[in-house]
């Protein structure tokens, strides 16, 4: 009964946005703070203490000029708008993150990499991202989450049923008077499934992730 209102075309619209999403994020998280962890270069310092600026404004202070913007742009009503959206709004947490793990890492294995041949992206790839599994896991937890389960840009920027999300696919359908308040809560609970099984196969990196970055040496 609820594919037959879209509820599968809303299923895949929000895995393709929380994939991407997450995939975007923990590159740029990954080669960003790898860069403010060991490179040096000018505002190196004030790069660190202002990753979390843009973390510091709310969801609501941003989306009335987003929605202005990307109006007169004419790109709102776009999947891939939303996933610039979701970026932006999880990439400083995710770089104060790997920052935090980075800089647990011995930085004598990274060397011994550049002596043997290794170029900074191959020590990224070689060395530091295998090492850095457990909060590279919590990274994507955290960013899959947030990308999951959004709803107020989704909800502003998102007009054409064929391209809601989940969570905007759930309001549609309890705006509709001809379900069942009980064909609703089982929507909702299908919602919240994915992150649960993920939270389950992840919890054991999870845990380790966080609590890693809380002590140096």
């Amino acid at each position: 009964m609820l594919f037959e209102h879209g509820f599968a075309r809303s299923i895949v619209n929000s895995v393709y946005v929380s994939v991407l999403t997450v995939l975007f994020s923990v590159t740029l998280a990954t080669v960003g703070g790898y860069a403010v962890t060991r490179l040096r270069f000018r505002g190196r310092s004030f790069m660190s203490l202002t990753i979390l600026v843009i973390y510091m404004f709310p969801a609501i202070v941003l989306v009335i000029p987003l929605y202005v913007v990307f109006s007169k742009m004419g790109l709102r009503d776009s999947i891939n708008v939303l996933i610039l959206v979701y970026l932006a709004q999880t990439l400083p947490v995710a770089l104060y993150m790997l920052r935090s793990y980075f800089q647990t890492l011995p930085v004598e294995l990274e060397y011994a990499g550049l002596t043997d041949g290794c170029s900074r992206f191959g020590v990224i790839w070689r060395i530091v991202i295998p090492l850095s599994a457990p909060a590279l896991a919590t990274v994507a937890l955290y960013t899959f989450m947030i990308a999951w389960n959004e709803f107020l840009f989704a909800f502003m920027f998102l007009d054409s049923p064929e391209k809601f999300t989940l969570s905007r696919g759930v309001v549609q359908l309890a705006s509709s008077v001809h379900l069942s308040k009980q064909l609703v809560m089982a929507a909702s609970v299908l919602v919240t499934v994915p992150i649960l099984v993920i939270f389950v196969f992840f919890e054991r990196h999870l845990v380790r992730g966080l609590t890693a970055g809380a002590m140096k040496g």
